[in-house]
């Protein structure tokens, strides 16, 4: 049978003593793992399917560096799953395929169950992840996708009905300095040969630097190790100024006391909706000094112009997409100040959330009505068939009348009058508001004359 291989021998493998030290580290089996305690306890659900054989197929959310990639190679080797691991970034419908029909055939030949890993599954588009849909549904996958964006807004309904979403966290102080300790000790995997002692003070400064991030952890322990390594065996000591000296630049990027992924987007979000453009401005750049990606920050901005200003300032998306594409453009670092000026806009730009409450109306009244039928004048009839049932009949064209405006019923029967957006007297939302409400006197006086 032919095997696809997707992945490369270290994947596939254990990793060999050339690999980084944080792939050397990677732990094989439930009890090597450390930390993520609220998925891995004895009663939770992960880990009695593991122990059950009733492996599930799950999405994992969680910030870069919380252990998604490792847990499901374990997952995997638990209940001796085939591990297949790809990129979205990387791979298409095309690979997805040719897994599908390993996947089958290892079934068919030897009973071996598959897991698929799709790192990044946020990257794929709809009908990428539609692929998965029946393979998922039979089983005949076992489907792990990672990502560090929210699932409800990246990975499609269907797809999410069909997995477990389950939230990996940013590994605590705890269990870095543990994770830390083990490379420092293990003779095999590690760093154990080289005799090097951590003090108390470089530890916790380099539990703090990271986020709560183990890769990075582990890729700043090997980047000081290799400077210690070679002294004599009494000065191979990593002391706080030896890391501090090792890691440059780094060092500097990540404040001690920073705040995590979630809480500086979270910052930077609530500068601009209250206004402050300076404080907008202090939490981009700790995020684009942080290492955040300025792509990810940027979508977070398009999303603000629409939740948050929407149309009291229309001109909001334009400049937001506008920073956007300008920063692909360019990229670092001339054009962080595109996104620094598109921040500045959003934050002094007049606010309204209208339009996402407005949507959220519509949302919530097609939840409780369901799919009501599209009224028969406003159909299409290009057949003579739809017109003899009455599609399109008595439409009015709007420009067929004064102000391209005429009165008459676009909402389904059940909804005629229900109102979903209410504009605010603010900004252009005010011109908007004066419009709508001209055409609401038009409509009810046109009713009262009938």
């Amino acid at each position: 049978m032919k095997t696809l291989d997707l992945f490369s021998p270290k994947e596939s493998g254990g990793a060999d003593a050339s690999a980084p030290l944080a792939e050397r580290m990677r732990p094989k089996t439930i009890a090597e793992y450390i930390g993520q305690s609220h998925l891995l306890a004895k009663s939770s659900l992960l880990r009695r399917s593991i122990e059950e054989d009733k492996l599930f197929s799950m999405i994992f959310w969680g910030p870069p560096g919380s252990g998604k990639t490792t847990l499901a190679r374990i997952l995997a080797n638990e209940t001796e799953s085939h591990f297949v691991s790809f990129s979205a970034v990387l791979s298409g419908v095309k690979e997805t395929r040719l897994v599908i029909d390993d996947a089958r055939q290892l079934w068919e030949s030897k009973k071996k169950k598959t897991v698929l890993f799709v790192d990044e599954i946020h990257r794929f588009n709809k009908a990428q992840q539609d692929a998965f849909l029946p393979h998922v549904e039979s089983g005949l996958i076992t489907l792990i996708g990672a990502t560090t964006e929210n699932p409800s807004f990246e990975v499609i309904a269907p797809l999410l009905s069909r997995t477990r979403v389950l939230l990996l966290k940013p590994f605590l102080e705890e269990d870095l300095t543990a994770i830390i300790e083990q490379a420092l000790q293990d003779e095999n995997k590690g760093l154990g040969k080289l005799g090097i002692k951590i003090e108390s003070g470089a530890m916790k400064y380099l539990v703090s630097i990271v986020d709560g991030d183990a890769r990075t952890a582990l890729n700043n322990l090997e980047a000081i190790s290799a400077v210690v390594q070679n002294l004599p065996e009494k000065e191979r000591i990593i002391t706080r100024k030896v890391a501090e000296e090792a890691l440059l630049k780094k060092a500097l990027l990540y404040d001690k006391d920073g705040e995590e992924h979630y809480n500086l987007i979270s910052a930077f979000h609530k500068s601009l909706r209250g206004s402050d453009p300076d404080a907008a401005l202090y939490w981009l750049g700790r995020m684009l000094n942080a290492g955040e990606d300025p792509l990810f920050i940027a979508r977070r901005m398009i999303r603000f112009a629409s939740e948050d200003i929407g149309n009291a300032d229309p001109q909001a998306l334009t400049i937001t997409i506008a920073a956007q594409q300008a920063f692909h453009f360019i990229g670092l670092p001339e054009g962080e100040l595109a996104l620094a000026q598109a921040a500045v806009y959003l934050a002094t730009a007049q606010k309204s959330n209208s339009l996402y409450t407005g949507y959220g109306r519509v949302k919530e009244t097609i939840n409780k009505t369901g799919y009501l039928p599209v009224p028969l004048h406003i159909r299409n009839a290009p057949t003579k068939l739809m017109k003899e049932l009455d599609y399109g009949k008595n439409y009015k064209y709007a420009h067929d009348y004064d102000d391209a405006y005429v009165p008459q019923e676009y909402l389904p029967d059940k909804l005629q009058g229900q109102k979903f957006y209410y504009p605010r007297e603010s900004g252009y939302e005010k011109t908007i508001k004066a419009r709508m409400d001209f055409w609401r006197q038009k409509k009810n006086s046109d009713k009262g004359s009938k």
